[in-house]
């Protein structure tokens, strides 16, 4: 087991987090630590901002991720097919786990649905894969980056490490006027610190 996983960042002032709960904190440590798992790197103090995490390669992605965010007791959302919220019992426990419903048919897309959000809440970090796939892509979806444009929030890496086994937490980028360019700038940090389970980024 290994103990530097029971180290922390410290949860700042602004950031969302969720109502606390001990026996959750330490669920999601408890897996961290079994699994040799440790989160490094300083979360920025900020109410509003974009979530990314690369590169993403396998569904063990999710278990390390998840259960650092229940570690830190952090409030990240996602969104998820508001079809999902209609089958009894899963619809309350999405919305438990910080899943947002989203209506993907809808005529003003999920970049604004996702848009409207941040202007609606006095807090919100929004996550999501920017491949959008474990599979590995020559080219990341661009999503994130309208969404992270459009709101007027800045964009936080974080990446996962397996060699290091890490899940870190990476600077903040801040969308320009070249879309393109900014995502081959943040691409290009990713390949300097992470290491997925089956490929990079």
């Amino acid at each position: 087991m290994n103990q530097g996983a029971a180290r922390l960042p410290r949860l700042p002032p602004n950031a969302p987090r969720v109502k606390p709960n001990a026996l959750v904190r330490w669920c999601g440590r408890s897996v961290l630590q079994l699994g040799g798992w440790r989160v490094e790197g300083n979360l920025p103090d900020l109410p509003k901002l974009v979530l990314i995490g690369a590169p993403h390669s396998s569904n063990w992605d999710g278990v390390w991720a998840l259960s650092a965010k229940l570690a830190l007791g952090l409030d990240v959302r996602i969104l998820g097919k508001d079809s999902l919220f209609r089958i009894p019992l899963l619809g309350p426990m999405l919305l438990r786990m910080g899943i947002i419903p989203i209506d993907r048919s809808a005529a003003h897309g999920v970049v604004d649905q996702a848009v409207a959000l941040f202007q609606q809440r006095a807090q919100l970090w929004y996550g999501l894969a920017p491949e959008g796939t474990r599979e590995q892509v020559l080219h990341w979806k661009t999503g994130f980056w309208k969404i992270a444009k459009h709101a007027g929030v800045p964009v936080l890496a974080t990446y996962f490490h397996y060699g290091r086994r890490i899940v870190g937490i990476g600077p903040l980028f801040h969308p320009g006027d070249d879309m393109d360019a900014d995502i081959a700038r943040i691409r290009a940090w990713y390949q300097t610190v992470s290491q997925g389970r089956n490929h990079g980024v």
